[in-house]
């Protein structure tokens, strides 16, 4: 038996044991007496007589023990082609003067404050300076339109909006205040102020007595020796609620709490990540996601490490090398991306030349998750790096790892498509819709078994029913994942699609994933999604969208007879493989995610709504004009 069973078995038969042992690494202001509270809230809490300061685990204590000198936070901005470094000593009291500045504000323990920022420093300052005071921030993306901001305003009624004047993007930059204006001017509920952070490719102005500058407001709490200390909270306590979409169209508040997500997250750290302390971890997303907030911030500054924030794009800022550049730079050890992000500099870069221009010495291994992990682009990011590169599933409502390959542990040997295995906190089972469990290597709906681990959400913002309802219904003592895969004899998980990507044709469900997996392997195919368009016929039918690789000059034709050909050898003629349309883009969220559902609409020509997160929405212009040409 390997260290990674050894350890899952010994989670599973004491996870008691298992978590409160992880509880030690956390600095506690009163540790916690046992870990799972099974009668609390809506399907039980962790930790919850403990007291405790998220801030103080990720600042002071380093400060504190000896790291004050070492890097906290690296801001890398080829867009704004500007590098800045803030060590330890330096965070904590960048943090402690905007606390400050909060405080002046009337911003205490259990308020809100939407943080609506770029990728800069002063973003990761206001989550940790919210954290210090017991605030509860939420993250919406900066650029975000005004109607999306002006709901989160009206279920999270902040008390202060932390903002900036602008974004920018490559090309373009984009004026933040005005979206702001007419979110707060749409908004039932009325913030009491905004501190708006002025940057000087676009300045802004600021309405008298309830907008106050960024940088005035720290100066001054700076000049008047402000001292904040850290507030205590309950474990249970909300550290964030982070807004999802849903499906009824009003977005969901995942709530974090403070003590599970701080034992929970800085395990995975060294277990999962196999990083140490004092290590260079970059996790290229945005802090308005997920993964900014677990891994940009919160888990390598609670782990001691230096993480990276990037104000780019893995291509364009200037060109495909840019990763590794950062990665030469600043000596990363770890990286941690989009597959799509991978996907884009192949396209760009098919045979890797660039990364011949950087010294990679210093990193040792990627980490993919956010979007299926195709083999193709496994095989190529291992073929140019010569690393391991390691896919992991996780999901917004868990803020860490349901399934992954836990190389602190044990690195396991990688299975292609797969994010390997059930991580201790997880109990994951393959099901039918009736709830059956269902035998090994068939499709089927994932969930874990209750209770989740510490770290996942307990609940969502006032809305307790809602919870219930959307998570834990459908299938009795379950998280529903709302993913679709199978499990092989080996218990390696194999996530195949959204179950709302499963498709019907006559009668067959068939995985999106599967047939996008035979379409990457293309030598020319840089980027695909496959949907289900309607069929009066068979209900259902695939329909292909392709991205060539940059270079690529042989007849479409050609290319598109052969990419049926080959879904047709490796899913069989059940799959009724027949389209397959050439396409400049795809459209997706910021954070990189392919929007199928909204490409079905466009393509079967039903009302939709442009989701909020779209990157660019001129690209669902363009998907229908190919989609016309091809049908046409």
């Amino acid at each position: 038996m390997g260290v990674y069973q050894e350890i899952y078995d010994g989670w599973k038969s004491d996870p008691e044991g298992f978590w409160m042992d992880a509880a030690k690494a956390i600095d506690w202001v009163k540790a916690p007496s046992k870990a799972f509270f099974a009668n609390e809230g809506v399907a039980g809490r962790w930790f919850s007589d403990g007291i405790c300061n998220t801030c103080y685990n990720c600042v002071d204590r380093h400060v504190e023990n000896g790291r004050g000198d070492q890097a906290a936070i690296i801001y890398d901005s080829p867009i704004t082609d500007s590098q800045s470094t803030l060590t330890y000593t330096e965070l904590k009291e960048e943090v402690v003067a905007l606390a400050a500045a909060l405080q002046r504000r009337g911003v205490v323990k259990g308020d809100r404050v939407i943080i609506y920022m770029p990728m800069v420093l002063e973003a990761a300052v206001a989550l940790l300076a919210c954290a210090r005071l017991g605030a509860v921030h939420s993250v919406v993306f900066g650029g975000f339109a005004s109607a999306e901001l002006a709901t989160r305003i009206d279920d999270c009624k902040p008390k202060c909006i932390i903002s900036a004047s602008c974004g920018i993007e490559p090309g373009r930059v984009i004026n933040y205040k005005p979206l702001l204006d007419g979110a707060i001017e749409l908004a039932k509920h009325k913030p009491n102020s905004t501190i708006v952070l002025q940057r000087k490719q676009q300045q802004c102005d600021l309405i008298d007595g309830r907008d106050f500058d960024y940088a005035k407001e720290v100066q001054a709490s700076k000049d008047g020796g402000a001292d904040v200390p850290c507030v205590d909270v309950a474990a249970t306590d909300p550290l964030y609620v982070l807004y999802t979409s849903g499906t009824t169209g009003q977005p969901k508040g995942v709530v974090r709490d403070n003590g599970g997500h701080m034992v929970a997250t800085h395990w995975t750290m060294k277990n999962i990540y196999g990083v140490d302390p004092g290590e260079i971890f970059w996790a290229a997303s945005d802090v308005g996601w997920v993964v900014g907030h677990s891994y940009i911030i919160y888990g390598p500054l609670m782990h001691g490490n230096t993480t990276i924030l990037f104000e780019g794009k893995p291509v364009g800022t200037p060109d495909a090398g840019t990763f590794w550049r950062v990665i030469s730079e600043h000596k990363v050890s770890v990286l941690f991306t989009a597959p799509t992000a991978f996907r884009a500099i192949k396209k760009e870069d098919p045979e890797g030349k660039l990364i011949s221009k950087y010294d990679m010495s210093n990193f040792r291994m990627l980490y993919l998750a956010g979007e299926r992990a195709d083999p193709d682009t496994i095989h190529w990011a291992e073929r140019i790096l010569k690393t391991p590169v390691i896919d992991h599933w996780w999901q917004t409502e868990t803020g860490w790892t349901i399934a992954g390959n836990p190389v602190g542990i044990e690195l396991m040997p990688i299975k292609y498509g797969s994010p390997t295995v059930a991580m201790p906190g997880y109990d994951i089972r393959v099901v039918s819709d009736e709830g059956e469990e269902l035998p090994r290597d068939e499709l089927g709906n994932v969930v874990v078994k209750l209770p989740l681990p510490p770290g996942a959400f307990p609940t969502l913002w006032n809305a307790d029913e809602r919870f219930k309802e959307a998570y834990l219904e459908e299938f009795p003592g379950y998280y529903k994942t709302a993913d679709a895969g199978i499990m092989d004899e080996d218990g390696y998980l194999f996530i195949m699609a959204r179950t709302d990507d499963i498709i019907n044709v006559a009668g067959h469900r068939l995985s999106t994933g599967g047939m996008e997996e035979v379409i990457a392997s293309h030598p020319d195919v840089a980027e695909c999604a496959v949907i289900g368009i309607a069929d009066a016929l068979k209900g259902q039918l695939p329909a292909g969208f392709m991205i060539l690789n940059a270079g690529v000059d042989r007849p479409v034709a050609d290319i598109q007879t052969e990419i049926i050909k080959l879904v047709r050898e490796k899913i069989g003629p059940v799959a009724a493989f027949k389209i397959a349309v050439p396409v400049a883009r795809l459209p997706k969220t910021r954070s990189g995610k392919i929007l199928r559902a909204t490409m079905q609409k466009v393509v079967d020509g039903v009302d939709f709504k442009v989701p909020a997160t779209i990157d660019d929405p001129a690209i669902l212009d363009e998907i229908k004009a190919s989609w016309s040409k091809h049908a046409g």
